[in-house]
């Protein structure tokens, strides 16, 4: 049975994620949605899918569609999901999850009653080199992990485009930061390498107070640009993250760890895909950090027809995430991440609010 696909957003959705749809079989994505008929119609049109929609509740509700892929903010996303669990459908949600604790504890609790497969997209742990590097650790190469350091510093608005179409992210109330945004994707990430965060101390802060635009414009910020923590693992690693979405000159993505047997580090010069995300390793023994070569396996699936050289990068990993919901879907396999990570990632991510804001550890735990 061919499943049909609904996506919400005509902009990242349509230029990254239906790709992404058209390269898994057994997937159709039949249905488009933007806030306005005219503009639903002209997406239709441009992007080859036959049904415009500009409700998302009606989307939500029409008979035809299987899966809704909901992007959009998160303010405005969370009541198009929990629409979409209501009818049954089965959720490919955006990051971050939800706008704040309340709404995420909202999206989980209503994903738990609809019984369908909730995936978040959270696609880092699909590139190649964070796979590779899960095996590792699962095989012990880490031995009893002790440390690292992860950092994710990019450059979006320091001197951005007026046309740039995540300005809007200077604005409170949407549910965004550079730790609910870039944050949510490393912290996805080092959820799924190393398990479950215990407890994190943390200074969330904004340094840019004015984004000055290309054109000479100004615009006042009012979210959050910068944070540092503490993670402590239930395993007793304790990793110090940073996070920024306003580094002048950016270090893009880096993870750096070590155990009582050896260390692993990977690298990305902005945001890791498939193409530019290295891993090097090293054990106690050797003394030294090698490249790590890929194997082809992680490079390319035959499941798929898409492979680490997509024309858009972040397709391939996405794609791969799709292929196993909707293997998830038919009883086969585990969907991953899926909201249940999500939720975790969220408490972490409010954990690190608390902290900042009362200047004190917070244990997950605390978190409900």
């Amino acid at each position: 049975m061919t499943l049909k696909v609904g996506i919400i957003s005509a902009n990242w959705g349509a230029v990254a994620h239906l790709p992404a749809w058209r390269a898994v079989p057994g997937v159709e994505v039949v249905g488009i949605c933007t806030s306005r008929q005219e503009t639903a119609e002209a997406a239709a049109q441009r992007f080859n899918v036959p049904r415009p929609f500009w409700d998302a509740e009606a989307m939500a509700a029409d008979p035809q569609i299987d899966i809704m892929d909901c992007g959009t903010r998160p303010s405005i996303r969370e009541a198009m999901v929990l629409a979409a669990l209501r009818n049954g459908k089965h959720v490919y949600n955006a990051i971050p999850f939800a706008s704040n604790l309340q709404g995420a504890r909202a999206l989980y609790d209503g994903w738990r009653a609809s019984g369908t497969v909730g995936v978040v997209d959270a696609y880092s742990e699909w590139l190649p080199a964070p796979a590779l590097a899960r095996e590792m650790i699962d095989d012990g190469y880490l031995g009893q992990p002790f440390g690292g350091t992860c950092v994710f510093n990019l450059s979006l608005f320091n001197n951005p485009d007026p046309r740039f179409p995540y300005n809007w992210f200077s604005q409170a109330g949407f549910g965004v930061s550079a730790v609910r945004n870039l944050g949510s994707h490393a912290l996805h990430l080092l959820t799924f390498l190393f398990g479950e965060v215990e407890e994190v101390v943390a200074h969330d802060m904004q340094l840019l107070k004015e984004w000055r635009f290309t054109d000479g414009s100004t615009v006042p910020s009012q979210t959050n640009d910068f944070a540092t923590t503490l993670l402590r693992f239930r395993s007793g690693l304790v990793i110090q993250f940073q996070v920024s979405w306003n580094a002048p000159v950016p270090s893009g993505f880096s993870l750096d760890v070590f155990g009582s047997g050896g260390r692993l580090a990977m690298r990305s010069p902005s945001f890791p895909t498939a193409r530019d995300t290295t891993l090097h390793a090293g054990t106690a023994s050797g003394g030294t950090l090698e490249p790590v070569s890929l194997p082809e396996r992680l490079l390319r699936s035959p499941e798929i027809t898409l492979d680490s050289q997509a024309p858009m990068p972040p397709a391939y990993p996405m794609a791969l995430s799709m292929n196993r919901m909707v293997k998830a879907i038919r009883g086969e396999q585990p969907a991953r991440p899926d909201f249940a990570q999500a939720w975790a990632v969220e408490r972490v991510q409010e954990a690190i609010r608390r902290s900042s804001a009362e200047r004190t550890w917070v244990r997950i735990d605390d978190v409900t």
